[in-house]
């Protein structure tokens, strides 16, 4: 009865329960009346059986489930990377308005930081997470920047850390703060060939 009940929430149990059920219930009827417990044999019996009879309903409400479920994932994690890429877009205006010297930053844990006052190394313009470089389940990096005379460029760009399962789509942006989305793997594609949000 006790593996019927456990039967009921995992579904392993439930086999232990009817093969249980039928050795008690046969042992308890050689004995001749000396073994009791016929009831909880019964019990554990019935219980083992209605685990399989909700299996199909169980397997059809997860195949429904499960595929929404990342479906809603993969949207929440995309639109947590375009959010991530517009905070970026004005972390890097913000920079190069503070130090005009330097330009636009080169990597993310320039903008970023740890404390402390702001400094060109260190801006503390997006929070640590954002500047490690991976959110909700994509990967963020700063490719191909340029500050040199009156050229500063840069690109910033959001990678699914396991395409189809975490993202979809690859996002992009630049110094034109225009956000594109492609479905391609790189950057560049990205960035010429990309939709506009």
């Amino acid at each position: 009865m006790i593996t019927g009940i456990f039967g009921l929430v995992f579904f392993l149990p439930a086999i232990a329960a009817i093969v249980l059920g039928h050795i008690s219930r046969s042992e308890i009827q050689k004995s001749n009346g000396q073994l009791k417990g016929n009831g909880m044999a019964t019990a554990g019996l019935i219980m083992g059986y209605g685990a399989f009879a909700f299996l199909p309903f169980i397997l059809i409400v997860a195949a429904i489930a499960i595929p929404n479920l990342l479906r809603a994932r993969i949207a929440a994690n995309e639109a947590s990377a375009v959010g991530a890429i517009r905070t970026i877009n004005v972390a890097e205006f913000a920079y190069r308005s503070a130090y005009p010297s330097v330009g636009f930053a080169c990597s993310l844990a320039s903008l970023g930081g740890s404390g402390g006052s702001p400094a060109a190394d260190g801006a503390l313009l997006i929070d640590n997470q954002l500047s490690s470089g991976e959110r909700h389940g994509y990967r963020l990096a700063l490719e191909t920047c340029l500050n040199t005379g009156t050229e500063h460029n840069y690109q910033v760009v959001a990678y699914p850390v396991v395409r189809n399962q975490t993202g979809t789509r690859t996002f992009c942006s630049d110094q034109s703060a225009v956000i594109k989305v492609s479905t391609g793997e790189s950057g560049e594609d990205c960035l010429e060939n990309g939709t506009p949000l």
